[in-house]
Parts: C-alpha cells; sequence; structure tokens
C-alpha cells in the first residue's frame, strides 16, 4: 500500500499501475501533478483560509491534502477541469455511489491496519481474504454504477475508462475469483469442539447435530421486548485470543489441502491493492472534504458558482459574494450573511473601501481574496455568478502583533513588509492591504499610502486597499471607491453592505451628531 504521509507526486511513474495501463489524475489534467510547493503561502491565515482547511482535514490526515490546497492551478484548463468533477459529484447517484466506493476503501484500510497487530497467522491471513472480497465487490459496483451514470467531466469519464480495463485485467479476474472460490470453501468447513473439564479438542464433524437452532428456541421464550444490539458497541473487529487462536490451529491441520491454499493465496495477494486505486480515493478526498464542508452553507439558502476565469483581461466581477469561513462559522444559527458584489472594468485595477469600522470592510477584503484562491483551486466559489482573474500570487497585509524578535516599529515594520511585497509581485499579482500606516500621522499615512497605491496600479497588479483616509478613494483612473454602508435611521448600525460610491465619512460625522442631539443647530435650540 501507498503510504498516507506520501505526496501525490510520488514519482515520474506513478500514474502506470503494474498493468501497464496509463491513469489519468482527477486532479491534475494531462498527468500535471507537479506540486510547485511543499510549504503553506503566507495568506492563508490573513484570509482565514487556514480555519477552512482545519475543517475540511480535520479527520482526513491519512490523505495528505495539504500541498493540494497549498498549491493553486495557473491552467485554465486544469481549472475547469477540476470544476467539471465537482459538478459530477453534485450528480446525486453518482456522489451515492463515489461515497460508498470510499467507504469501502476506508474499511479495507481498516483491516489492513488490524491485521498489522493480529498474533495468529491464520487469523491475519483470513483478514486479508475479506479485505480483497471488499475490494473487488467495491470495485465492480463502482465501475457497474459509473458506466450507468456516465459520467461528464473528463476526470471522471478516464476513471470510469480505467476501471473498465482494470476488472477486466487477468489479474483482477484471477483476484476475485480465487478469492470468492477460497470463500466458499472455507466456509463450509465444519468440525466439533469437545469440551471435558478444563480441556477440550477438535475433531471432524461427523454428522452431530448442530444444536444452535435449538438453543435459540429454548431461550426465545425469555425475549419479552426487542433488546439492543450490544454487538454495535464492540469494537467493529477484534483478533482472537489464544483458545480460539488454538482452535484454528487444529483446525487447519484437519484440512491441510484448504488451508495450504489460504497459504499461496496470502503469499500471491497480499499486496492486492492497485496504486491506481488507491491514488483515485485519495484524490477523491479533495472534492469530497469541499462539498462537505458547504453543504451546510447552502442548505442556509446560500450559492455557490462555478467561475469563469481571465488570464489577461482584468475586467471581473462577482454577484452574491460572501466570505466562506464567515458563512461556515454562522451555518446552523440564524445570523444573515450579508452578500456583496463587486466589479472592475477597463482601466479599474484596485478597489479603495472606506466606511465605518466594525462595517464589514476587511471581511469584504477577505472575501475578495477567498474567491480568487478557490477559484485557482478548481471549486466552487460562494456567489452567483463570477469572472475572476487568474493570479500567480496574493500579498496580504493585515494587522499583526508587533514581534519584539524583529526589532522594528509598526511603521517600519508596515514599510519593511510592503517594500518585499512590491519585490516580488508581477502584474499577475493580487494586493490585499487592510488599514496600513495606522500608526502613523494622518498626514504620513496619506503620503505612504499613494504612494504604495500607485505603485501597485503602475504595476497594472489587482487589489483591495482598506482604509479609513477618504482621500484615497479618488486619487486615479485606476482606482474606484466602495464604501461600507450604515443604517441611515441609526447610524451607529452597520448593514455589511458594501457598495460602489464615493466616501461619506462626513455623513457618518453628522449622523453621528444629529443622534446624540450635537449639531450646529441642535446645540443653538438649546441656547436660552
Amino acid at each position: 500500500m501507498l503510504s498516507g504521509m506520501e505526496s501525490f507526486n510520488e514519482n515520474k511513474g506513478s500514474n502506470k499501475s503494474t498493468l501497464g495501463y496509463n491513469y489519468i489524475s482527477i486532479l491534475y489534467c494531462a498527468n500535471n501533478g507537479e506540486l510547485k510547493s511543499i510549504t503553506p503561502p503566507d495568506f492563508l491565515q490573513d484570509l482565514n483560509i487556514d480555519q477552512v482547511m482545519d475543517v475540511i482535514l480535520k479527520d482526513k490526515g491519512e490523505y495528505n491534502l495539504e500541498p493540494v490546497f497549498w498549491n493553486t492551478l495557473q491552467d485554465r484548463n486544469c481549472i475547469y477541469y477540476r470544476q467539471e468533477i465537482f459538478k459530477d459529484l453534485e450528480n446525486t447517484y453518482i456522489m451515492e455511489h463515489i461515497k460508498n466506493f470510499v467507504h469501502d476503501m476506508k474499511l479495507i484500510r481498516d483491516y489492513l491496519e488490524m491485521v498489522k497487530h493480529l498474533d495468529i497467522d491464520y487469523n491475519k491471513k483470513g483478514w486479508i481474504l475479506e479485505a480483497i472480497l471488499i475490494y473487488t465487490s467495491s470495485i465492480l459496483s463502482l465501475t457497474k454504477n459509473l458506466s450507468t451514470a456516465i459520467p461528464k467531466s473528463r476526470g471522471l469519464s478516464n476513471v470510469l475508462r480505467y476501471l473498465i480495463y482494470y476488472t477486466q485485467s487477468p489479474k483482477f479476474l484471477s483476484l476475485k475469483t480465487e478469492a470468492e472460490i477460497l470463500k466458499k470453501e472455507l466456509s463450509q468447513i465444519k468440525y466439533c469442539i469437545i469440551f471435558e473439564g478444563g480441556r477440550f479438542k477438535v475433531k471432524p464433524y461427523e454428522g452431530e447435530e448442530d444444536y444452535t437452532e435449538e438453543l435459540k428456541k429454548i431461550f426465545e421464550k425469555f425475549r419479552h421486548v426487542e433488546t439492543k444490539d450490544y454487538h454495535k458497541l464492540v469494537e467493529k473487529h477484534i483478533g482472537m485470543n489464544h483458545i480460539s487462536g488454538k482452535i484454528l490451529e487444529f483446525v487447519a491441520k484437519l484440512h491441510p489441502q484448504t488451508f495450504a491454499r489460504l497459504d499461496e493465496f496470502y503469499i500471491n495477494y497480499k499486496d492486492f491493492m492497485d496504486q491506481n486505486i488507491q491514488r483515485f480515493d485519495r484524490e477523491l478526498q479533495f472534492y469530497l472534504g469541499y462539498l462537505d464542508y458547504i453543504s451546510n452553507i447552502k442548505d442556509k439558502g446560500l450559492s455557490f458558482c462555478y467561475p469563469r476565469l481571465t488570464t489577461k483581461d482584468k475586467e471581473i466581477f462577482v454577484r452574491g459574494g460572501f466570505d466562506l469561513a464567515l458563512a461556515y462559522a454562522h451555518s446552523n444559527d440564524q445570523v444573515p450573511i450579508v452578500l456583496n458584489d463587486f466589479s472592475l472594468k477597463g482601466p479599474e485595477r484596485m478597489i479603495i473601501v472606506t466606511g465605518p469600522n466594525q462595517g464589514g470592510k476587511t471581511t469584504f477584503a477577505r472575501m475578495f481574496g477567498q474567491l480568487h484562491y478557490l477559484a485557482s483551486l478548481g471549486c466552487p466559489v460562494p456567489g452567483r455568478e463570477a469572472l475572476l482573474f487568474l493570479f500567480d500570487n496574493i500579498f496580504t497585509h493585515f494587522e499583526k502583533r508587533e514581534e519584539i524578535s524583529n526589532l522594528r516599529g509598526k511603521l517600519e515594520d508596515d514599510i519593511y513588509r510592503i517594500y518585499n511585497m512590491l519585490s516580488s509581485a508581477t502584474p499577475k499579482s493580487i494586493f490585499l492591504l487592510n488599514e496600513i500606516f495606522s500608526s502613523t500621522t494622518v498626514q504620513d499615512a496619506i503620503f505612504l499610502s499613494k504612494e504604495i497605491i500607485h505603485r501597485i496600479i503602475n504595476l497594472d497588479a489587482l487589489g483591495v486597499f482598506v482604509t479609513f483616509l477618504d482621500e484615497l478613494a479618488s486619487i486615479s483612473d485606476k482606482t474606484i471607491s466602495m464604501v461600507a454602508l450604515i443604517d441611515p435611521e441609526d447610524p451607529t448600525s452597520r448593514t455589511f453592505k458594501i457598495v460602489r460610491q464615493a466616501p461619506n465619512g462626513l455623513a457618518y460625522a453628522l449622523s453621528l451628531a444629529r443622534k446624540h442631539g450635537l449639531t450646529y443647530e441642535q446645540i443653538m435650540e438649546r441656547i436660552p
């Protein structure tokens, strides 16, 4: 078996089974599965993608899926390749049988893991036989049901072709046939156990009466109500104790030919699992984990869509977008999730977001980054419709605690971080900057912010700049202004709606003054 900690691109030949048939990955089109990075990108925490991954991967440690989430795709064709598979898995018939297959594969691995801890030889070999029977049955069932469903995606269509080839191969047919014959032969073995005092002996079955049914009838009269099945409370599979093992040893001596065939079967088929079947099972977890994550959110009435991707034209838009991590956190309560739109047209490259504190500005910036990131993984994204840019990197600057070890002050650290970003950025990069330079004077913050915005738009990169400085909202025809709205009836109440309009910071101040009776007119009315 492949180790659960091996990466998805173990080696150049890992996409070819021992049968010599090329298997096409369901994660990487054209077997383009080389990973760019084995470490997480810096922006995951700022975008709260780390929270999303923590939930998705909670029970999937054996699959080593982290690198899949760390490595975005740079080819639109490969992104659409994954989107097609997600769409196929939205078919309830396909999903049902895929989940059955995944369940069986997990059960098989449980058996194989249990076998490692068993002491009795034939007990081990018996469980290997059971695992093989589940394996062959599950693969045949999946092949039949996928053939019936006729997947539309290139990925699952390739898998189906491989399954058909594999299940018709001499190796698989031999495995299946020999396992079934051996199971039948073992199940027909009968023997007697004779207990005498503290000893027992095992002898061949010679037509003795079977008292099993008689005993059931005797004890049936004591059953007055339906009893709880306590077998379900016992560990799923356990090994034999030494007495059962000794009985099995004696039974093997009574039927040497059958158990010799079991020995030979074990030698021939102990490494029975096909590498590509295992890979398919592992790669499925990426899709199943994400679809499971968003299922509760969709049940709440929120929409997901498959975005189109652009590589040159930077006219992008999203309708009905939202923060995925925030929506998940509130998927089981009644807190409404506010939807927001955005669009960039023509020369527009950067969104300047202003408005009151706690008005949803940071969440909007996160949403912008999440949408692009999820789209680059081939996942359905939060929103009704989306056209997004295929970026090469995301640079984020969100508030962080000062680190004593770097010996830099807050302003110096802000400048240092921004400098490193700009030094590494390209026209395909995305910037998400959240209220930087808050530690300096307003005049210095305006000057520095303008310098940075100009450098980003001169680079022709995309971005969101969250600020409390209204003066930044209209410094170029490549920037647009978006504002976090308040309730017009109650300026202290946030709507978390971000709309495209000119900043109105003075309007907030006037509304608050009016609410508290502090406008010039209200004050003058109180003066005698």
